[in-house]
């Protein structure tokens, strides 16, 4: 890799590993001090706490909420894999598939499908992944409240940065995606 040039990446808070304090490596860091809160808070909040249980109460700009359901709602990952990357969340505190109501899970899968349509129809996205990581042990960042990942993958979206770098470059920002997602989500929905 080159050394840092400081218009390569302007606005985002770079350094190079040879400038910091400490034996200098071939590594460079690329800071995320908004994700402290996540790494300190976020793991298991109780209802009162809960980010899935709190975004429904605020606009839908604030909450990154994409659509609302009579059972359950879709939302952008505040961490996202890649750009794009959606919650099926029920509006019930909830922590796993087999709580969940007929209804729930009928919902969450047909918000699913949509949520597929709608981001393949933006972002001409070729596949996806969709999962549900059901308890703390199974890798739920947020294992007491029930949610279901869609994350759109692109033929060409895999590169050396998550490898090497242990880096994921977002090419969009979230508000960005919020708004094109939402504004693509069919009213009958």
């Amino acid at each position: 890799m080159s050394a840092y040039q400081p218009d390569e990446f302007e606005g985002v808070p770079t350094d190079a590993a040879a400038d910091l304090a400490g034996v200098p490596d071939a590594f460079q860091r690329l800071w995320t001090p908004h994700r402290l809160v996540y790494i300190q808070h976020g793991q298991q909040p109780d209802e009162h706490t809960c980010p899935f249980c709190r975004a429904p109460e605020m606009s839908d700009e604030q909450s990154l909420i994409v659509a609302r359901g009579e059972h359950a709602f879709v939302l952008l990952n505040l961490y996202p894999y890649n750009s794009g990357h959606l919650l099926v969340c029920p509006y019930r505190h909830v922590a796993t598939y087999d709580e969940a109501t007929p209804e729930e899970i009928a919902e969450i899968g047909e918000l699913t499908q949509i949520a597929m349509r709608v981001v393949k129809q933006v972002s001409k996205c070729d596949g996806f992944n969709i999962g549900m990581n059901q308890g703390r042990i199974a890798g739920a960042g947020i294992a007491e409240h029930l949610h279901q990942h869609i994350v759109p993958r692109w033929a060409l979206d895999s590169n050396f940065f998550p490898i090497i770098a242990g880096t994921k470059a977002l090419p969009r920002l979230l508000g960005e995606v919020r708004q094109e997602i939402a504004e693509a989500w069919p009213a009958s929905a």
